[in-house]
């Protein structure tokens, strides 16, 4: 029997059947997850689908690894438009994180 873990769509991976993203497993097990963990973070994903999401991941590295680095690619040149777009807003954002939490209300 052969079972099916990540899928394409909407021009994504995806866990088979969810809404689970490939990309957040990948991360999670990039940064030291282990594959149980990542079952506990993402409730609707049985361990056997995490690891099978790992398994395809590792099994198809170069490709999964180029689709995210040009994902985080898009996602800067998104980031980098908002700011662009209203400047204002992000120095306010910048000058209240600088301030720390004790001086939120």
């Amino acid at each position: 029997m052969h079972t099916v873990y990540v899928e394409q769509r909407e021009g994504g991976y995806w866990v088979a059947g969810t809404r689970g993203s490939l990309d957040s497993i990948v991360y999670a097990f990039l940064a030291g997850q282990t594959a149980e963990s990542i079952a506990q973070s993402f409730p609707v994903l049985s361990l056997e689908q995490v690891y099978g999401a790992i398994a395809f991941y590792l099994a198809n590295r170069s490709e999964i690894d180029a689709y995210l680095a040009k994902a985080e690619v898009s996602f800067e040149a998104l980031r980098q438009a908002a700011r662009d777009a209203d400047p204002t807003f992000y120095q306010k954002l910048a000058a209240a994180r600088s301030q720390g939490p004790a001086a939120r209300p």
